[in-house]
């Protein structure tokens, strides 16, 4: 697809745009999700849906992050209004967040004034700054190193602050790093019945899921087989997380 790059943003846009997706990453593969998350974003965009995927590098301030992701994405759609290359007409806006990403969703729609229809988190996380960078353990035990916000104040946030109605929980069933449990009481209590979860097969990664090229040879070989196996197990639980995405964004859309 024609990716574009603007104000730092990478951006699809269809020809009839339904909708808006703002899309963020896990910490360590958003610098560029137009190719570490390419099939499950263009996935997006063959349905309609402009992408606007915002690239961050992780810092301890996460505070900081999801106000210069949001200002990087209300700058760029901005940019593309006054282009014309997206007309001013309402769109409905969706959160879609992986990792870290949802952190950073969930930031924005509690500290941030911002009108979506909803958000999408998969894979949710909120580790210490001591679980997710194995180089603290390292440090001197006196520094106090610690993402702001920590775990306890981000569920707090959320709880009290978090303005977004509508949300799908996406977990897998083979991920470990997945702490959506907590998360879901929270918006459950928050917004009773307008809190979808779905557990999915798949694992951390299914949502980095690559095109792969497999060429079988002249003749057929059991390798061959084994190769086309594994690009069917690939896609077979991204194809069910596209599906799932799809859905829940417009159940009345066709497959």
């Amino acid at each position: 697809m024609d990716w574009k790059e603007i104000r730092g943003n990478w951006v699809v846009i269809p020809r009839n745009p339904i909708g808006i997706i703002h899309f963020l990453g896990g910490a360590f593969v958003a610098t560029a999700p137009h190719l570490t998350y390419r099939l499950l974003l263009e996935q997006f965009a063959e349905k309609g849906y402009v992408v606007i995927a915002t690239p961050f590098i992780n810092t301890l301030d996460h505070t900081a992050i999801a106000q210069s992701v949001l200002l990087n994405f209300e700058r760029t759609l901005e940019r593309l209004q006054d282009s014309g290359e997206l007309r001013k007409l309402y769109l409905p806006t969706y959160g879609v967040g992986h990792s870290m990403g949802c952190k950073l969703h969930l930031l924005i729609g509690s500290l941030f004034k911002v009108e979506r229809a909803g958000n999408i988190l998969i894979s949710f996380n909120n580790y210490t700054a001591k679980e997710a960078i194995p180089l603290v353990e390292q440090l001197n035990s006196t520094l106090a190193i610690e993402f702001t916000p920590t775990p306890q104040e981000t569920n707090q946030l959320v709880q009290d602050l978090y303005q977004i109605r509508r949300n799908l929980i996406i977990k897998f069933s083979n991920d470990n790093l997945d702490q959506s449990l907590a998360l879901t009481k929270i918006l459950q209590n928050r917004f009773p019945e307008m809190v979808t979860v779905q557990t999915l097969s798949g694992s951390h990664t299914t949502p980095l899921g690559q095109d792969i090229k497999w060429q079988p040879g002249t003749s057929f070989t059991p390798f061959d087989a084994l190769g086309q196996w594994f690009k069917q197990e690939v896609y077979r639980d991204l194809n069910q997380l596209k599906k799932a995405l799809l859905l829940w964004l417009n159940p009345l859309s066709p497959p």
